[in-house]
């Protein structure tokens, strides 16, 4: 599924950066980097190529006007939802493509991992 995120024209780091703004965001830049669990100065880097793209942006936090919120703009949300589709689809395709056995034992083995999830 990863080569569907090719599409995106972002590396793995952004991508994964741009997502978790998108789906938790706004979000101070400390909060970002430690939800991808890497130092300030790397998601600053991150965060400036994203802000160039124009898919996030930084916003002063009225709450305390020394910190800095990252948003994600409609072209980040709207670069995240193509890329979801893409991923749906790609899934859609590779299941039409099992043979009834092999789907048979799909949903067993779902069924297997829900219950000892729970």
């Amino acid at each position: 599924m990863r080569r569907e995120d090719d599409g995106s024209g972002l590396s793995a780091p952004r991508l994964s950066a741009l997502s978790v703004v998108v789906f938790a965001g706004p979000l101070s830049l400390g909060d970002l980097a430690a939800a991808e669990q890497v130092r300030p100065p790397t998601m600053s880097r991150i965060v400036d190529a994203l802000v160039g793209k124009g898919l996030v942006s930084r916003e002063t936090d009225p709450a305390n006007r020394r910190s800095v919120r990252i948003s994600a703009t409609g072209a980040g949300r709207q670069l995240l939802e193509e890329g979801r589709e893409r991923r749906v689809r790609a899934l859609v395709d590779r299941l039409h493509a099992l043979t009834d056995y092999e789907r048979r034992a799909l949903a067993r083995g779902t069924e297997i991992l829900e219950r000892v999830t729970r």
